[in-house]
């Protein structure tokens, strides 16, 4: 059948994150982005300017359950960050490798 597209908001819990362990825990969930990009799951990732502790995720999966288990990976999953999950289909698509870092 193919693989999807799905959209991820993420937005961590800070409040349920402790003090003394944010940081690791942070970079942890770096590592883990950058893992999964590399693997190419996450296609296009990044914070949230307007928004602290948010950000985006479009992600590549064959279906929901493997996007699922990669969620679970993540060191903020289950209770210290919110997923909102949608999935889409790419109908139009640029190439927006000049637009990374900006």
């Amino acid at each position: 059948i193919g693989e999807k597209m799905y959209l991820i908001n993420i937005t961590l819990k800070m409040e349920k994150v402790p003090t003394d362990k944010a940081e690791a825990m942070f970079e942890r969930h770096r590592e883990w982005f950058g893992k999964n990009f590399k693997e190419g799951k996450f296609v296009l990732l990044g914070p949230y300017q307007d928004e602290p502790h948010a950000g985006i995720i479009i992600a590549y999966a064959k279906n929901r359950a493997e996007l699922d288990k990669i969620l679970a990976t993540d060191v903020y999953y289950p209770d210290m960050a919110e997923y909102e999950i949608r999935e889409f289909k790419a109908t139009m698509a640029a190439d927006i490798s000049a637009f990374a870092g900006k």
